[in-house]
């Protein structure tokens, strides 16, 4: 578990939405909050967040949409071989490190251990320190409220952000419309 941050991803048959908040800590300290997360990859048809060391972030984002761009923006196939290259890589594979990409049709954890993880219910994931906090809010509310996606995944790390020392309220948000 990561005491960096909250990425919450939210696909609906309409849309795919990615958000984080902006708080960067080292230690027990805040040193930003305003960061931004989040971004999009190849043309802007996938999102991606991460968690994790911010220098890390810019290198495999980089390296994930160099694979995106290899494989004609094939999701599924960048995921796979972006994971067993992080995984062999001697330095990449040590980062303590994770991201979520998703587009219109799939969402995917990745780690550095080689764990590409999609979802079981296709719909939901999240990372980071707020993670589990966010993921329970926005079960909660896809089941039982009519919310639009967006609203659904900002009002969830506004509850991850209430419990979790480690997110705060600066939250960013994109999509993607079918």
């Amino acid at each position: 578990m990561f005491e960096a941050t909250t990425i919450l991803a939210y696909r609906s048959d309409d849309c795919a939405v990615i958000g984080g908040d902006g708080q960067v800590t080292f230690g027990n300290a805040v040193l930003k909050g305003n960061a931004t997360k989040i971004r999009t990859l190849y043309n802007g048809k996938v999102l991606a967040g991460f968690a994790g060391s911010t220098a890390d972030a810019f290198n495999l984002f980089d390296m994930f949409e160099g694979f995106l761009q290899s494989r004609k923006g094939d999701l599924l196939k960048a995921v796979i071989e972006f994971s067993k290259a992080w995984r062999k890589d001697k330095v990449l594979r040590r980062l303590e490190a994770m991201m979520i990409v998703l587009n219109n049709d799939h969402i995917f954890i990745l780690s550095g251990n080689g764990d590409v993880v999609e979802p079981e219910d296709g719909e939901i994931a999240a990372i980071g320190s707020g993670g589990n906090f966010a993921i329970s809010a926005a079960r909660a509310l896809a089941r039982h409220s009519k919310m639009e996606p967006k609203a659904l995944v900002e009002e969830s790390l506004r509850i991850a952000a209430d419990l979790c020392i480690y997110t705060n309220h600066n939250i960013k948000t994109l999509e993607l419309k079918r």
